[in-house]
Parts: C-alpha cells; sequence; structure tokens
C-alpha cells in the first residue's frame, strides 16, 4: 500500500494535481493524506502578490479548513475512482516545509504530489515558491503536476541526465515502479554542446542501461545549445507523458524545471514531473 501526500491551497491548480494523483493510480491501492498549512507566510504572500498584480485570490479564508477539506472530500467521491483508496484530511498551523517534512516521517510518505502553483503565485512564474520549496527541502520523491495536465497513461517517460551523477537503485525505484504499473518505455536523454562522454559518465551509462535491462529503454544523445529546447523538441517528437530528473542533478534540473529561458517552452505547463530524491 503507497502513502501519498497532497499538500492543497484549495486552488484549481491543486485540484488538479489531486485529480491526476486518483487517476495515475486508480489500480492501486493507497492512502491519500489530503494537508493544508495555514502559515503566517502564506497570509503575507497572499498580501504582496494582491497588492503587486491586483489578482484575485479564491475566498478560501471565509470557510473553516476542515469544511473546505471536507468539500474537496466530496468533489473526489463524485469521480467515482476511490475504489481502492482511503482518504484522510491533515491540518497544520506552522511552516509549510516543516509541516510537510513532519508527516512524510510519521505517515511514511512514499509520494508527494503538488501542483506547480498555488492561487498566490504570479503567472508568470514556472514553478511557485511554495512547490520549488518542497522539492528542493524535502526528501522524498515527489510528482508535480502542471496547471494544464490532463491524465494521460505515462507509457513514454524521458529522463534527462548528464550522467555525472551515480543513481542508486533505491533512488530509480519509483521509475521502475511505474513502469511495471503502466508498461512504461524509459527515455534516457542526454544533451550537450558536442563533447563526448568521460568514463565517470560512460560507467554511470552503462549502469543505468544494466538497471534497466529488463525493461523496455532506449538513450537518446541531442546536441543542443539549450538544454529546455532540446527537451521540448524531444518530448513534442517521443509523445512524452512523464519527465523525470533527479533533484541533485542541480545542472540540469535547475535550467529544466525553474529556469526556461527559451521562447515556446510549453512542457512545464503540460507534462508531469517526477523529482527523484
Amino acid at each position: 500500500m503507497k502513502n501519498i501526500l497532497i499538500p492543497t491551497d484549495f486552488s484549481e491548480n491543486s485540484w488538479n494535481a489531486i485529480e491526476y494523483a486518483l487517476r495515475f493510480f486508480s489500480k492501486s491501492t493507497c492512502n491519500f493524506y489530503l494537508l493544508h498549512v495555514n502559515t503566517v507566510a502564506d497570509c503575507e504572500r497572499f498580501e504582496t502578490v494582491q497588492n503587486a498584480s491586483k489578482v484575485v485570490l479564491p475566498e478560501v479564508s471565509s470557510k473553516p479548513t476542515k469544511k473546505l477539506l471536507q468539500d474537496t472530500i466530496k468533489r473526489i467521491n463524485k469521480l467515482g475512482l476511490s475504489g481502492n483508496h482511503r482518504f484522510f484530511t491533515l491540518t497544520d498551523s506552522m511552516y509549510m516545509i516543516s509541516s510537510i517534512r513532519r508527516h512524510v516521517v510519521e505517515k511514511r510518505i512514499d509520494l508527494i504530489v503538488m501542483g506547480t502553483k498555488g492561487a498566490s503565485d504570479l503567472e508568470k512564474l514556472a514553478i511557485g515558491s511554495n512547490t520549488g520549496d518542497v522539492i528542493t527541502k524535502v526528501k522524498c520523491t515527489t510528482l508535480i503536476v502542471p496547471e494544464n495536465a490532463t491524465f494521460n497513461v505515462p507509457k513514454e517517460i524521458v529522463f534527462p541526465t548528464d550522467f555525472s551523477i551515480f543513481y542508486p537503485t533505491e533512488t530509480l525505484q519509483p521509475i521502475t515502479d511505474i513502469i511495471e504499473a503502466h508498461k512504461s518505455v524509459v527515455r534516457v536523454l542526454h544533451v550537450n554542446k558536442g563533447a563526448e562522454l568521460n568514463d565517470e559518465q560512460q560507467k554511470n551509462k552503462e549502469y543505468l542501461d544494466d538497471y534497466f535491462s529488463n525493461h523496455e529503454h532506449s538513450f537518446h544523445f541531442l546536441t543542443n545549445k539549450y538544454i529546455e529546447d532540446a527537451v521540448q523538441k524531444f518530448v513534442d517528437s517521443q509523445g512524452i507523458n512523464l519527465i523525470t530528473m533527479l533533484a541533485k542533478n542541480l545542472n540540469y534540473f535547475q535550467k529544466i524545471l525553474f529556469h526556461p529561458t527559451v521562447k515556446e517552452i510549453s512542457y512545464y505547463k503540460n507534462i508531469p514531473f517526477l523529482v527523484l530524491h
């Protein structure tokens, strides 16, 4: 049985992440923990965003948090996807990261699922502040669901890497779980400026080849000045349903997920990210 934590601020982006998770694990037995954290920092951030951009935010404060969580459970039940699922609601009044870290340990969480942005995040941001903090500061595999993502069976997974880091078996296990559940194919993608792999990179590549030997996989090498541009073209050409990467691999991680600098980049709005720790 999987234990899945879903932080929510009751925005539509947050609801999209919940619905995606339910469909993603529709055939699995899961405990879903819906968590809402009330923090002073959140209130300050809402006020700042409203003053700066005149964005009209959802009136979530007009209802008690427990009532909003109960309404979310009712909305979930209407989907008819909860046959093998159990739901629990959690509320906290502390810092978001501290709360999530505590529940990850106490509830033995296997996976965190979040939207890319909450109600208070500016439209121009690819990744909201809370989501960015969770995937960089909480050591737990995290599934990031973009605002425009709709569920498609993850048949095609792209795994961007520069082969500079060794991936322990336990780190790669979440990918294996997805492959076995959905009969997925893994496309390992390396983007560079034309340089050949050094000895360490070659060893790490061979290890990945061996690790995925019992599953359909392939290696792809692209030369491009911009990593995010190469990823976009690969996503489009291969019909990718899921992007996965290691949070520690900062060279790829920062450029692909946080700072896409090339125009016409849309994958971070449509394709879910599985962030490994």
